[in-house]
């Protein structure tokens, strides 16, 4: 249907019949041009049709829209965007044991990280941390708070050592407080070890599988109960050897070859920390072949260099008479 609007005129009120626009183009240009004069005296209530609206032309290419509900590909491609951003790769970290790493959402993977970083831990410090946790970043921020908060109120750590004690042992961030952490603090209490602070490390270790284990294996090899608690007290981190693979045969070594007394080991808790293989066996031998006797700690703290210039020292020198005020400190291992 074609659609009319009325005109105004002043001079004349005679209506002019609808000229079509197709038969506007055929017109001649005499008839043309008195059309259009005819048309300067239209009245008010003439109609003039207009030109029918041009069809509605759909676009040549289809609208993209974007899904709401993106692939699982698109989501593990992002995840691994996210993770090598920040130097940490999802391949080496989901493994078979830490399968909730490749379950987790892409958004519980930036809450970790982004508190993590709160911290204050580097970009190398937080790639190492993840490296040795992977747990780390499929923990809540709530959790990592809960952690961070018993180490700073609880545990006695100092603010500007927090992020030392998590890039020593990233493992605290993922232990549970109540039922981990604060009982392998009561234990340590108990023991007489102090300050805490200084073992952070040990909290992780549980007091069933980790602190007693070790206490009854040098009770069991014949230190007292008190011998023992004294043992841990002047070195904490016996609680971090293997029984089978540390404690039992440097004991056996200690006893049967080198013909020490426990007492010695009671003294010197520390000859745990040193190789076997590599220090005890071979120092151990060298002096048996001089003929030289040292004390633990003279045996096996000094370097290489050291211990061959204080064995030198001992082969050429002569040992005091018994009864001489030198004879106690020359066997304790000085001159």
């Amino acid at each position: 249907m074609e659609e009319i609007f009325p005109f105004c005129s002043c001079r004349s009120l005679r209506q002019v019949p609808p000229i079509a626009p197709p038969l506007l183009s055929r017109t001649p240009p005499l008839d043309r041009c008195r059309r259009l004069r005819a048309c300067a005296h239209l009245s008010k209530n003439t109609p003039i049709p207009l030109p029918e609206k041009p069809p509605r032309i759909s676009p040549p290419f289809p609208v993209l829209r974007l899904s709401s509900n993106p692939s699982p590909a698109a989501v593990f491609h992002d995840k691994l965007l996210f993770l090598d951003s920040v130097g940490i790769d999802l391949f080496a970290a989901s493994s078979s044991s830490h399968p909730a790493l490749a379950a987790a959402s892409l958004y519980d993977l930036r809450s970790s990280v982004h508190f993590l970083r709160s911290l204050g831990l580097s970009a190398p410090e937080l790639r190492r941390a993840c490296g040795m946790c992977p747990e780390i970043l499929t923990a809540s921020p709530s959790n990592l708070a809960a952690v961070v908060s018993f180490l700073l109120r609880e545990a006695g750590v100092q603010d500007q050592d927090l992020r030392r004690v998590i890039f020593r042992r990233p493992r605290l961030l993922v232990s549970d407080v109540a039922g981990h952490l604060r009982p392998a603090l009561y234990f340590l209490q108990m023991l007489g070890i102090a300050p805490i602070a200084r073992h952070t490390s040990l909290l992780s270790c549980s007091v069933e599988e980790k602190f007693l284990p070790r206490l009854e294996f040098l009770e069991g090899v014949g230190f007292s109960p008190r011998n023992a608690r004294a043992m841990a007290r002047r070195f904490p981190q016996l609680f971090c050897y293997s029984i089978d693979e540390n404690l039992r045969p440097k004991v056996e070594f200690l006893v049967l070859e080198m013909q020490r007394e426990l007492r010695e080991l009671r003294d010197f808790p520390q000859f745990f920390s040193f190789s076997l293989p590599n220090r005890i066996k071979p120092r151990h031998r060298t002096c048996k072949e001089k003929g030289v006797v040292f004390p633990l700690p003279v045996l096996l703290r000094p370097s290489n260099g050291q211990f061959m210039a204080q064995l030198e020292v001992r082969i050429s020198s002569s040992l005091p008479l018994k009864r001489s005020p030198l004879w106690r400190t020359s066997m304790d291992g000085g001159l």
